[in-house]
C-alpha cells in the first residue's frame, strides 16, 4: 500500500509543479503547450481511428473464410 501512496503523491507533486510552470511560463510558452497537446490528442485519435479500421477489416476478412467454408460444407451435404 505504500508504494501506491507513494507513487500518487509523486505524481500528485508533479501535476502541481506543471501547473505551477504553466501559470508562471508566457502566453507564447503556454500555446506551445497547448499546441503539443493538442498535436499529442490529435495523433492518438488517428493511431485509434487506424487501428479500428484494422479490426474492422480483419473481421470482416474472418467473416468471408467463415461463409465460404460454411458454403463449402453445405454444397458437400447437399451432395451426399
Amino acid at each position: 500500500m505504500g508504494n501506491k501512496t507513494n507513487g500518487l503523491l509523486a505524481l500528485l507533486g508533479i501535476g502541481a509543479l506543471a501547473y505551477w510552470k504553466y501559470k508562471k511560463s508566457t502566453p507564447e510558452e503556454q500555446q506551445a503547450v497547448k499546441d503539443k497537446i493538442n498535436n499529442a490528442k490529435d495523433n492518438l485519435n488517428k493511431w485509434g481511428n487506424d487501428l479500428k479500421t484494422k479490426a474492422n477489416d480483419v473481421a470482416s476478412q474472418a467473416q468471408n473464410k467463415f461463409d465460404e467454408a460454411k458454403t463449402k460444407v453445405e454444397d458437400t451435404a447437399s451432395n451426399i
